[in-house]
């Protein structure tokens, strides 16, 4: 197989419409029934749907025989675009898949929009991709507005929107929209961990907050703060930023200003660097930094000068590519391999590139855990998996859901920064466990 052989288109502007992956046509239905192992299964000439069977009504829209197409709205150009890394890790896990043979036989197109990291143009690149791609499912949009935006669309018409990049509490606790869900840790389980953390070390610690103001900074911050509430942690500071802005060193000039002994970095990539440089250069104030985990990139971290900074912590979920204690792991050995083969402009070492990765193998667990091979199908194995081992997660995390639980990861573990490479250490937090399980957006339990 070359590479060539990976469906994988990466736009940005309109398209004509693709050639559909499911028609009315006798041979596509054929080619449909061949491959199901569902008895009675087979499309009508009307409809792309199945008419008779266990299954029969439900939706077959952009899976065949021997392909199922899928779409991700990404933003690979403007303020976030160092997200764009999750694309080329996803892109590499399905060629992996592809070369092996692909999904119970069929193999995985995917189509990659840009929406620029704006909710508007994640709308309309949704809509291309359903209307016009004509995709089985949309896997992945990024970003809380982002996402946030394409949910009611996704849930009018009924297409999964499956593994969302974002760790809004809101994907795992909204049932009026079963369509959407998210897949990495919960904002509130990544504030929980944080929380834990300087309640058994530092019990009577004051923090500051550095935040982006909107759903995704809100629901960390929102999140941190519940879970310290009753105890000795004390939040003394909070200063906002507009992903617009151009930075965010007037507002770490005034943290710095209360003297807080932690700081609590909840940014994207762009605003965590400025954030780390401010710290490392204002010598009067040299709090602990913790920084969210979707901030962490090579990019970011390159320019600290770790002298200068006391400690930078952040929570972990998966595999390190860079980290030397994975140098001999088969998991991570399959990902720099394909990474290089199917992504090569991609950075093994980028946490994006291998969160793209990680997500992409839940995909494909989750389909092969169908059981209708449709739309409805997928919709409900994503909201019934049962311990499902993923080989770049950290060992003993793995992806649960079921009735009244949205979130297919809520364990994370700490990590240090030092020596130019994160390691971590401590022992995997289960926050379900730990705090009990997330309700809403707003109460952390």
């Amino acid at each position: 197989m070359t590479v060539r052989e990976v469906t994988v288109r990466e736009t940005t502007g309109p398209r004509v419409p693709a050639r559909p992956v499911i028609r009315t046509a006798v041979s596509a239905a054929l080619a449909l029934v061949l491959a199901l192992p569902l008895g009675g299964c087979r499309l009508t000439e009307e409809d792309d749907v199945l008419p008779a069977g266990a299954c029969a009504g439900q939706q077959v829209t952009g899976i065949s025989g021997d392909a199922i197409r899928v779409g991700g709205i990404y933003p690979l150009s403007g303020p976030a675009s160092a997200y764009g890394l999750i694309a080329s890790g996803a892109r590499a896990y399905f060629g992996h898949v592809n070369e092996e043979g692909g999904v119970d036989g069929r193999k995985i197109e995917f189509v990659v929009r840009d929406d620029g990291y704006q909710p508007a143009r994640a709308v309309e690149e949704a809509r291309r991709l359903v209307e016009l791609e004509e995709v089985f499912a949309i896997f992945q949009t990024v970003g809380t507005p982002s996402t946030a935006a394409v949910r009611d669309y996704a849930d009018r018409r009924r297409v999964p929107q499956v593994f969302a990049a974002t760790g809004a509490s809101r994907w795992g606790t909204d049932w009026e929209h079963p369509w959407t869900i998210g897949y990495q840790p919960s904002y509130v389980a990544e504030a929980r961990v944080y929380a834990q953390y300087l309640k058994e070390t530092v019990p009577t610690a004051t923090v500051a907050v550095l935040y982006q103001n909107d759903d995704f900074g809100r629901d960390l911050r929102d999140g941190f703060a519940d879970a310290v509430r009753g105890s000795g942690v004390r939040i003394v500071a909070e200063q906002s930023y507009e992903v617009t802005d151009p930075g965010v060193q007037g507002q770490m000039a005034n943290l710095a200003a209360s003297g807080a002994e932690v700081l609590l970095s909840v940014t994207t990539p762009k605003f965590g660097a400025q954030a780390l440089a401010v710290d490392a250069a204002v010598t009067s104030w040299n709090p602990l930094h913790i920084i969210n985990s979707v901030a962490v990139a090579p990019a970011v971290m390159a320019g600290v000068d770790t002298g200068k900074v006391r400690e930078i912590i952040s929570a972990v979920y998966q595999k390190d590519a860079a980290d030397p204690e994975w140098a001999d792991d088969p998991a991570v050995a399959a990902y720099r391999a394909s990474l290089r083969r199917y992504a090569p402009e991609a950075d093994p070492a980028a946490q994006q590139a291998m969160f793209g990765w990680t997500a992409a193998q839940a995909f494909v667990q989750a389909l092969k855990r169908m059981e209708c091979p449709t739309r409805e199908g997928l919709r409900e194995a994503v909201r019934r998996l049962d311990e499902v081992s993923v080989d770049t997660l950290m060992p003993g995390i793995t992806l649960s859901t079921g009735p009244g639980d949205g979130f297919p990861i809520e364990s994370m573990m700490l990590a240090r920064f030092a020596e130019g490479r994160w390691a971590s250490f401590g022992e995997v937090v289960d926050t379900r466990a730990v705090f009990g399980p997330v309700r809403t957006a707003g109460s952390a339990g």
